[in-house]
């Protein structure tokens, strides 16, 4: 649901709910030897393996999330390297969420670790005192090691900049129209979510030094600057306006992983990869009752270049092994066409599998020579006993391989994934 508005916002009552480390806390919740000693969490624990979570404690040692293993190890060497847990992580989110609903139903989670509370119709509660309970009841009934920082403001974007900020001052702190100037005044525009580097250097070129000109700037100014409506966005977010409490719903999806040096040394594990892809693409289209009529594969390679590839569909799809089928017959193709190598080979770094263009499962015309209604049921039903009892309870032949199940990944972005029913467990 769009909540997004041109009105000025007068009161601070939008609560932006930020966990700490959170893929390290939540280790370090399970697992007490781990408390109090420099864990980082990464997707794989090889030597290459790349760094997704830090806890307070490695990031006090100077490290930065995103590094490679080795190379957080040299700057800590005790570190304590740990395999991440995705469904850990979704149940600690789910349970968060079920504590912030009970305080207010417009709950809008944002990411895995972060969640936005519009108390602007509930004028009667006082949101410094929501925000309390709420970060005493997720220690006392989530887990006594998950801290959170929250930020007040009067729109979602403020909010979410005070979260930042308010790490320094216990985790909470309240931006108003009366103090937003002394909290804006000492910052660089870097310090501003959404603002990098390129972005920096086309405001500073065109006059706009910092986060308080940038304020003060008129949206047409910015708009130039930004090449485009963003830029008036970004006077709305500095001005008490909202712009960012939005539930999108789907246009399309997409599943990606890197792939290490280590990795992809091994053309088993890449196949393995592609294959967990279109897996992870074929549960989220089965979710949400969708078929897609588009497809998408790109692979980026060890020196440089790259191959995308996209296609439309005269049947919509919805299975795994479709789409893989799908992908490898236009890449062999491609391959008889020009007399090249593989298009899947050892030098892949990176690969993406997208699905667009969907329409309702429910509206479909089914062939009248193939059973496409019971096969539907059964993604349903495998699915459902997956999500209820493990992914390894039920498997497919095409998931093994070696007698393992391949496994589950996770990442800091979308939620939507994650349905009510998940909330009320």
């Amino acid at each position: 649901m769009n909540q997004n508005s041109v009105a000025v916002k007068k009161d601070s009552r939008v609560l932006f709910v930020d966990m700490n480390s959170f893929f390290a806390r939540c280790e370090q919740q399970v697992n007490y030897w781990l408390r109090g000693r420099p864990v980082g969490v990464c997707v794989y624990t090889g030597k290459y393996g790349c760094v997704i979570s830090l806890s307070t404690e490695a990031k006090e040692r100077g490290l930065k999330a995103g590094m490679r293993l080795n190379d957080a190890m040299l700057v800590c060497p005790d570190l304590v390297p740990v395999e991440s847990n995705p469904a850990r992580y979704r149940g600690y989110h789910t349970k968060i969420i079920n504590v912030l609903k009970e305080h207010c139903m417009d709950v809008v989670p944002k990411s895995i670790d972060e969640a936005i509370i519009n108390l602007t119709h509930h004028e009667n509660t006082d949101p410094l005192t929501i925000a309390k309970k709420i970060k005493r009841e997720i220690l006392e009934r989530v887990g006594d090691w998950l801290t959170c920082s929250v930020g007040i403001a009067p729109n979602a974007f403020l909010a979410k900049l005070a979260s930042v900020r308010g790490k320094k001052q216990d985790g909470l702190l309240m931006i108003t129209h009366d103090n937003i100037d002394d909290i804006l005044r000492p910052l660089r525009l870097g310090d501003l979510p959404g603002i990098g580097g390129n972005m920096s250097y086309r405001l500073e070129r065109a006059g706009v030094m910092t986060p308080l000109d940038m304020r003060y700037a008129g949206p047409q100014k910015l708009k130039a600057i930004f090449k485009g409506i963003e830029g008036v966005f970004w006077h709305y977010r500095l001005n008490f306006i909202e712009t960012n409490i939005v539930s999108h719903e789907y246009r399309g999806m997409q599943a990606m992983r890197q792939i290490s040096a280590e990795k992809r040394k091994s053309m088993e594990y890449i196949d393995q990869l592609f294959m967990t892809l279109c897996l992870t693409l074929e549960k989220r289209m089965v979710k949400h009752k969708f078929r897609c009529k588009a497809v998408g594969f790109t692979a980026r390679y060890e020196d440089g270049t790259r191959w995308d590839d996209a296609f439309a569909l005269t049947t919509p799809i919805q299975d795994a092994i479709s789409l893989m089928r799908g992908i490898r017959l236009r890449t062999e193709k491609f391959m008889d066409m020009m007399n090249c190598g593989p298009i899947f080979n050892n030098d892949i770094t990176q690969m993406r599998v997208s699905v667009t263009n969907f329409v309702n499962a429910d509206n479909m015309l089914y062939s009248l020579f193939e059973d496409m209604d019971q096969k539907e049921t059964a993604f349903k039903t495998m699915h459902a006993i997956k999500d209820k009892f493990g992914s390894d309870k039920l498997i497919r032949a095409v998931e093994m391989t070696d007698g393992q199940v391949i496994k589950d990944v996770i990442g800091f972005g979308s939620v939507k994934d994650l349905s009510e029913l998940d909330y009320k467990a």
